[in-house]
């Protein structure tokens, strides 16, 4: 028997000895993409600073010099950044969205409920003189901005709800922001309905049906991309905030523009925390209190500007909705990366393949 036994010994540790080096390969590619990740995560992470950095940055001499960018690559940055959103998501997305309407309700009416009435309040308790407090009223009636799906990726909130509000309160806007501005600001912002909803389509909705036409042929190639997709977000979006403040960096100076400031605090930080209490009383999961919080609380802060001039308003007008692109990103930033340390619960979704390595190492805790 004892020799049998050896021999039997002898013949699973030479099995276990050739069924080592098969499995070294499958376990060697995680090792690289982890430091990979880890950088990204890092940049991620940063997304408040680098905000703030290239706003101040914007208001130096240099700033116009280094952070220029016109019109048409503004689009095309928010459109790169909604292709990078795209590849992310799946059609069963947005079925599921389909299939709860309720958070798609209740963003839109905290968007264009609370945020207008915010905006009238803030401007009163700050005392802005007319043209300023119109300015404020026209971000407030602005519909949501394209940085909010950014942040709502960086939060672990749902992106594709956060799409979906994003596109229908643009297209609303057609109708609504004139109206509301006109009660809020007592000034008729007239609004190009045709660019605008044309201006709908070529940042929002076909960057995003491009990014789920490769996830769908591609599956492979866009996992190996999601650990780079979310650092170039960040950055294409602290650029843009940081060239909104270059273009009006001397206007950003002028007379009465902390109380301006203050009045934006004031109004975002009510978004937020009003957008957030709404979806928590309609009884909505943490994915999407999270993403009704930015959705509400972060604005189209340059449509505010181009609204404002368009309207006939004052210069005074423009400068709420310059500095509000960077105010309402570093606030929705900080709150992103508190609300990334923590895993939301998302109803029959798993979590992206990039942060089940990178974070987590689950799923997304389902209900």
């Amino acid at each position: 028997m004892e020799p049998m036994m050896i021999r039997l010994s002898l013949s699973l540790a030479c099995a276990a000895a050739l069924r080592a080096p098969l499995r070294a390969p499958l376990r060697a590619p995680l090792r690289k993409p982890t430091i990979t990740m880890g950088l990204s995560k890092s940049i991620t992470d940063s997304f408040p600073a680098l905000v703030a950095g290239a706003a101040v940055v914007g208001a130096t001499p240099v700033g116009p010099t280094l952070l220029r960018l016109d019109g048409p690559k503004v689009t095309a940055a928010l459109a790169l950044t909604m292709l990078a959103m795209g590849t992310t998501l799946e059609t069963a997305d947005f079925r599921r969205i389909a299939q709860r309407p309720k958070p798609v309700a209740v963003g839109f009416l905290s968007q264009f409920c609370v945020m207008p009435a915010s905006a009238v309040v803030a401007a009163a308790l700050w005392r802005l003189p007319p043209a300023q407090a119109a300015g404020v009223c026209l971000v407030g009636c602005c519909p949501g901005g394209v940085a909010s799906n950014v942040v709502s990726l960086l939060a672990r909130a749902d992106v594709p709800l956060s799409i979906t509000m994003t596109t229908c309160s643009t297209v609303a806007a057609c109708l609504l922001t004139p109206i509301l501005a006109a009660l809020c600001a007592g000034a008729k912002a007239e609004l190009n309905r045709a660019a605008l909803a044309a201006s709908t389509v070529q940042v929002v909705l076909a960057p995003v049906a491009l990014g789920l036409a490769l996830r769908s042929c591609f599956p492979k190639k866009c996992d190996r991309a999601q650990p780079f997709l979310a650092p170039t977000a960040a950055l294409l979006v602290a650029w843009i905030c940081g060239s909104v403040v270059a273009k009006t960096s001397a206007g950003a100076a002028a007379a009465g523009a902390g109380r301006v400031l203050g009045a934006l605090l004031c109004l975002h930080g009510l978004g937020f925390g009003l957008g957030y209490a709404a979806a928590k009383a309609a009884g909505l999961d943490e994915a999407a209190r999270r993403t009704v919080s930015i959705e509400t609380g972060m604005q189209n802060s340059a449509l505010a500007v181009v609204l404002a001039g368009a309207a006939g308003l004052p210069p005074a007008a423009k400068l709420p909705g310059a500095i509000s692109a960077t105010i309402h990103s570093i606030m929705g930033s900080v709150l992103a990366r508190r609300w990334r340390r923590q895993m939301p619960t998302i109803p029959r979704r798993p979590a992206p393949a990039f942060e089940r390595v990178a974070w987590s190492g689950t799923p997304y805790p389902s209900r």
